[in-house]
């Protein structure tokens, strides 16, 4: 087969968009997810274009990858080709081209999939495993208990609360009001919910978004804070509990967060909230 190497441009986010729809399914690990080009989306529609790499046969979009930073990417394929030698062989002589426009020279970090053959093709080149971290699902077959929060699905006028307790979880002045504008006018987040939690005290002390890949399709958290100024107090995994009922309100048939495993807090939090570790997924790097 040929597989070709592409830039979809902006036109083409919404095709790379349902691919990654269609290859969500609770029988495969934690991957590359619709939402996570949703939250990305605040960046606009061109940065993120410009961001995207997708690899195609006949038309057909058959790999994804998304440069998190310039010098990490995380990809995921179809799941039907996770084992295909030829699509294998032909990610890695990409990824180690600097001239093919993926990544750069020098020293990068990689996503993918457990179950993937490319892990093995990468590590046999001479790739590194790299960091771990902890996919964790919650099934949502059965109706989700209550939170113990009060929450409130952020709108326009509630944006500055749910951003300002976005800057005070990540310590990132980033998200601003304007950007979640940005955030909420992109085309993935009509499957999405931004949950703002506030405490007896109707402080907003938690904030996670929410995004369905589509009814019977496990959906993603990403991302989930808690303020500064109010943790330790649970509400971790209180809005980790609310973000699962919104997704099942949402007709996903699980919610799916991961954090690196040296997170031990986030874990037992998510843990607490009734989402299931699965098999920790190491990332892969190559060496300046």
């Amino acid at each position: 087969m040929t597989i070709v190497l592409n830039e979809p441009g902006v036109h083409g986010l919404t095709g790379v968009v349902d691919a990654l729809r269609a290859w969500q399914d609770d029988r495969t690990p934690l991957q590359l997810h619709p939402g996570d080009l949703g939250w990305a989306w605040a960046l606009g529609a061109e940065r993120l274009a410009a961001a995207v790499r997708t690899w195609s046969v006949d038309g057909r979009i058959i790999a994804v990858g998304y440069l998190d930073d310039p010098d990490v990417l995380r990809l995921t394929t179809a799941p039907d080709l996770r084992q295909d030698g030829e699509l294998a062989r032909q990610l890695l002589a990409d990824l180690d081209d600097p001239e093919r426009g993926v990544l750069p020279p020098g020293k990068v970090g990689l996503e993918i999939p457990n179950g993937a053959l490319l892990r093995e093709v990468l590590l046999e080149a001479g790739w590194n495993l790299d960091e771990p971290w902890t996919p964790l699902r919650r099934d949502l077959a059965e109706p989700v208990k209550e939170s113990g929060l009060r929450i409130e699905v952020a709108g326009p006028e509630t944006a500055g609360v749910r951003t300002a307790v976005h800057r005070s979880a990540f310590g990132s002045p980033a998200f601003t009001e304007e950007i979640w504008h940005v955030l909420a006018a992109g085309p993935v987040y009509a499957d999405a919910r931004c949950l703002i939690g506030y405490d007896d005290q109707d402080n907003a002390v938690a904030a996670a978004t929410v995004w369905s890949a589509g009814p019977g399709k496990p959906g993603l958290l990403e991302p989930v804070g808690v303020h500064a100024d109010h943790r330790g107090r649970g509400y971790g995994t209180a809005i980790s509990v609310a973000g699962a009922a919104a997704l099942r309100e949402l007709g996903a048939s699980s919610a799916l967060v991961t954090t690196p495993t040296s997170n031990s807090a986030a874990v037992a939090a998510y843990r607490a909230a009734g989402y299931e570790p699965s098999s920790e997924r190491l990332d892969v790097s190559r060496a300046a």
